[in-house]
């Protein structure tokens, strides 16, 4: 049952699956494992980032494109619900329109995207996503009057999802049972599903014809796969999904601004997460995400104690200082991608096969298995 309903991919590694399964439970338990509201806000960008980042690694660990256009998607599904939400007032139907609409748009420009640039070189397929993406996000600052330009948009959630909600007067294990709870389990929900949505689909034949293409691209046109129309799909698919991960941002912040999902160093962060779970593993986004945003929101907290504990070393005290904590957290990924080249998914499944050897070579796709004996 398990391994249906993981489209048969599974782990290959009991490290990594130990691994997967404390940060679902952690996730799925946050409200009554860690009260309070910092914890939740952390685990809800978690699950944010879980999606944003396994769309894109869709495009880039499967099927070895290189865009920096995914964050102007993400940012279309922020701005979808929150334009419908303030022109529709609080309610289920002002975010299925906004969701439907984010979908389409995305849908459209995607196309567009991938029929005019995929035929490209990789480099200027990039640098035309760049600009694209830099083209958009100044488009949301200056259209004041839709997009709230610099300011964004505040808005209000179904009263089912809002802080006022209650379903019970008393907390329940240290947590309050109210519409952000409920808000909180809609996205680890929307999550679940949409991750094991990316699974089934790298793992299906069109999956395999992706990872083709990334491996031997010519020869995966030479056997009659149409190149482009696979890479267009590609493109199409991963936009969709991070336009939904932006919706659920915009949801869960009841906000939407610029510099919330239109932002360069989103981009950036996601291109580090992919890094540090494992291109190419729906798995690593996981990881990587958990990994990424724990570090970036509780790194102050824990320089601060290192700082006050050695507090009568001045110089230590000083380079522990929570000032400099992107210092420490920029060191800490240059270590994890020194000791971790495949990532973290990567690494412990290489571990898996170098103790059984008689697996490490298992082809994942029909052309993987002639491409590895070719390239011995």
């Amino acid at each position: 049952m398990l391994n249906r309903l993981l489209s048969h991919d599974l782990p290959r590694s009991k490290p990594l699956a130990v691994l997967l399964l404390l940060i679902v439970l952690a996730l799925a338990f946050t409200p009554f494992l860690f009260p309070g509201v910092k914890a939740l806000n952390v685990a809800a960008k978690v699950l944010v980032f879980v999606v944003l980042v396994a769309s894109f690694d869709l495009l880039l660990g499967y099927t070895g494109i290189v865009s920096f256009a995914h964050t102007m998607f993400f940012g279309i599904g922020a701005y979808g619900v929150a334009i419908a939400s303030t022109r529709m007032g609080a309610g289920w139907a002002a975010l299925g329109t906004g969701i439907a609409a984010a979908l389409a748009l995305s849908l459209v420009l995607a196309l567009a995207i991938g029929l005019f640039s995929l035929r490209v070189r990789a480099i200027f397929f990039s640098m035309i996503t760049l600009a694209v993406a830099a083209a958009f996000q100044t488009l949301a600052s200056q259209l004041s009057e839709i997009t709230g330009g610099e300011d964004g948009l505040t808005f209000r959630v179904p009263e089912q999802l809002s802080p006022s909600f209650e379903l019970a007067a008393e907390p329940f294990l240290g947590a309050n049972l109210d519409g952000r709870l409920l808000c909180y389990y809609l996205l680890f929900a929307t999550a679940l599903v949409l991750v094991l949505a990316l699974l089934r689909i790298v793992n299906s034949p069109f999956g395999r014809v992706l990872q083709a293409i990334r491996e031997n691209e010519f020869r995966a046109e030479a056997i009659g796969y149409r190149v482009v129309v696979y890479r267009t799909v590609s493109s199409i698919l991963s936009a969709l999904f991070a336009t939904l991960a932006g919706a659920m941002l915009a949801v869960w912040l009841r906000y939407n601004g610029p510099d919330t999902s239109l932002s360069f160093e989103i981009m950036l962060d996601v291109l580090l997460i992919v890094v540090i779970g494992g291109m190419g593993t729906i798995y690593g986004a996981l990881i990587g995400s958990a990994v990424f945003v724990v570090a970036q929101s509780y790194l102050q907290d824990l320089l601060r104690l290192g700082s006050e504990a050695v507090s009568g070393l001045p110089w230590l005290a000083a380079l522990l200082s929570p000032d400099r904590w992107l210092l420490w957290l920029g060191l800490l990924f240059v270590l994890s991608v020194y000791y971790f080249p495949t990532g973290v998914v990567g690494r412990l499944r290489a571990w898996r096969a170098a103790r059984s050897p008689a697996t490490s070579t298992h082809p994942t796709h029909p052309l993987q298995g002639d491409y590895v004996e070719n390239n011995r």
